[in-house]
């Protein structure tokens, strides 16, 4: 089986098939990541967009790494933060007054729910860069070379960064009391 750097070689040389076999094998992972970081509307549109820009670049690609899959998640990234930075603040916020007065979800989805909203609350205290880089390498299994090269820095500023990550959510009051919840 030809590598991704060996696909993207051949979609250089006019073979149009090569670049559509590295969209299927990583068409899953990217659109996951995409619908993670936007929901699933916006996410549809975006991988679009990820594989226009992918293709339109791909003579950029260091065909000496094997393995495209962080390369992509850059490419998405890149799409990520002009959408974001395309929309008003108040889109990024979700819509709840649809939710009817009287809507009381059984005990569960209420902890569940608490709980996101801690680790988010958590999250986003993190500086962009180590939430990144965790996000990257927790929901995403990258390594965390993978990780730095997808944002672009060196792989022991990342490894760095993770560490920072780690030891601010262990620090967190939020998680802090995560810990203490007793399991349902």
């Amino acid at each position: 089986m030809a590598s991704d750097a060996e696909l993207i070689g051949r979609s250089l040389e006019g073979d149009r098939e090569a670049f559509v076999e590295v969209i299927y094998r990583h068409e899953g992972a990217i659109g996951a990541y995409l619908v993670r970081r936007v929901g699933r509307a916006a996410a549809e549109d975006l991988l679009g967009d990820v594989w226009v820009a992918a293709y339109e670049s791909r003579k950029t690609y260091d065909r000496s790494f094997a393995d495209a899959r962080p390369w992509l998640y850059g490419v998405a990234l890149n799409k990520l933060r002009r959408h974001w930075r395309s929309e008003p603040a108040e889109a990024l916020v979700p819509d709840v007054t649809s939710m009817a007065d009287e809507w009381d979800p059984w005990p569960a989805v209420d902890a569940r729910v608490d709980i996101q909203s801690l680790l988010r609350a958590a999250l986003a205290r993190l500086k962009p860069e180590e939430r990144e880089v965790l996000t990257l390498v927790a929901w995403e299994d990258l390594t965390v070379a993978e990780a730095a090269r997808v944002i672009g820095i060196p792989a022991g500023t990342a490894r760095r960064l993770l560490h920072q990550a780690r030891k601010s959510l262990r620090n967190a009051p939020e998680v802090a009391a995560l810990l203490k919840i007793p399991s349902a």
